[in-house]
């Protein structure tokens, strides 16, 4: 059995590479991963992936910084230390609206943040690691599971028919810049 674990298919223009990506679809040819240097719009729902999670993060990281906000400003003027200045009430709750919001949005973004890295482990000190060298530079990549996917005459076919300028067989999972 072959070494090799991915065919890239290297594309010097988006929109033939999002005809590879139809050509390969309508072979029955799982795609690993595409790789661009820039954002390409629809190329998302083409390769099928889910909806990030991330909103649910940010709410529940929202949620969090409400309670903690709400729970410090109650303890605080209401259970530990409560002062009757002027016969106002000892909880009052319209004077806790913009602290426990700026507390709510304090905690979402940074919920936020911690969630986005840890997911795509961007974790401080860890070399970045891509399939091609040029997939951030000006190359559009598709990467194809060869172990998954047998027929690489096929497949190398596909991607040249579909304008791919090269087609490397990576014998490694990942190349890294060092």
């Amino acid at each position: 059995m072959s070494d090799t674990k991915y065919i890239l298919g290297s594309f010097a223009d988006p929109d033939e590479m999002m005809h590879g990506i139809e050509k390969l679809q309508e072979n029955n040819i799982s795609i690993y991963d595409c790789y661009t240097p820039m954002p390409i719009h629809g190329i998302e729902a083409k390769l099928g992936v889910k909806p990030s999670r991330l909103p649910i993060a940010a709410f529940c990281a929202g949620a969090t910084g409400t309670i903690l906000g709400f729970s410090l400003l109650f303890y605080t003027t209401a259970y530990d230390w409560p002062m009757n200045v002027g016969g106002k009430p000892s909880l009052p709750l319209p004077n806790f609206v913009p602290v426990t919001f700026e507390v709510t949005i304090l905690l979402c973004a940074l919920g936020m943040v911690a969630t986005f890295f840890f997911r795509n482990h961007l974790f401080p000190g860890r070399a970045p690691r891509v399939m091609d060298l040029r997939a951030s530079d000006d190359r559009f990549i598709i990467a194809i599971d060869a172990k998954e996917n047998t027929d690489h005459a096929l497949i190398d076919g596909l991607l040249k028919d579909a304008g791919a300028v090269e087609v490397k067989y990576n014998e490694r999972k990942y190349v890294s810049y060092e």
